[in-house]
């Protein structure tokens, strides 16, 4: 009789335990359409976001950047070098367009997974981030462009007549900015950590001889030329970054 029970009782927990695993993998499969779903939304406002950077702002866009390098010619040794240049600035103004509609597609999906502080706190980085990488951005073209490109463009000119390719030059432009307003996200990133409890001043304040050094380091890596002018300039930037970032992290 107590045989009969257990195996009742077995073969109960199983069927349970196995509707159970069929309820995890329809919310898996659920997931995964979101996930498709907003993917889609995100690809078709970039797509849309590129058609309007081609048509309205790629002329624009070029202009603003090929005015730092002055009267320097430039060239295309490629049939579809220039198309190719126009197209990548394109995708970028797509990029700047969408990002409204990608971030909200974003913060929907991993909504449902945070907790109302954390979702608190999410709210508040978004801002933060993207007005510290236009100001990263702004800070590159109007501070760092001028001196590197006047190193790069007229190097031993006495020697040399310098005729950039348009495309290398976009590249190398556009390449700094991006990493200039990537940097410039430091302190609301570690702002936003201190206040989830992974970080805290005291500990920032210990590694503050390493991340001097890691600042040169980028400084190098960033910049597209090997003088230490420039490599300061923007290393000088990161370590206040950093500065500010433990200030930052005492509030909060």
């Amino acid at each position: 009789m107590t045989t009969t029970v257990d195996r009742k009782k077995n073969r109960d927990e199983r069927s349970l335990q196995d509707n159970e695993d069929d309820e995890k993998r329809m919310t898996i499969i659920e997931h995964l359409e979101e996930l498709r779903h907003r993917l889609m939304v995100s690809a078709i406002a970039l797509l849309v976001g590129a058609l309007a950077g081609f048509v309205f702002l790629a002329d624009w866009v070029i202009r603003v950047l090929k005015d730092k390098a002055g009267d320097v010619p430039f060239i295309a040794i490629e049939v579809t070098e220039t198309l190719g240049v126009w197209m990548k600035i394109a995708l970028y103004a797509g990029a700047a367009i969408a990002m409204p509609v990608i971030v909200y597609e974003a913060i929907m999906f991993v909504a449902p997974a945070l907790t109302k502080q954390e979702k608190k706190y999410f709210f508040w980085l978004l801002p933060g981030v993207i007005i510290s990488f236009v100001i990263g951005v702004v800070f590159g073209y109007f501070v760092l462009l001028p001196p590197a490109l006047n190193f790069l463009l007229h190097f031993k000119g006495e020697f040399v007549q310098i005729q950039p390719r348009l495309g290398n030059y976009v590249s190398t432009v556009t390449k700094l900015l991006f990493w200039i307003g990537v940097v410039f996200e430091t302190p609301v990133i570690i702002f936003f950590l201190a206040k989830m409890h992974i970080v805290n001043a005291k500990m920032l304040s210990r590694f503050r001889k390493y991340a001097f050094v890691a600042s040169f380091i980028l400084g190098a890596i960033i910049t597209p030329t090997f003088d230490p002018v420039n490599q300061t300039l923007v290393a000088l930037p990161l370590i206040i970054l950093y500065e500010i970032g433990i200030l930052l992290a005492r509030i909060a």
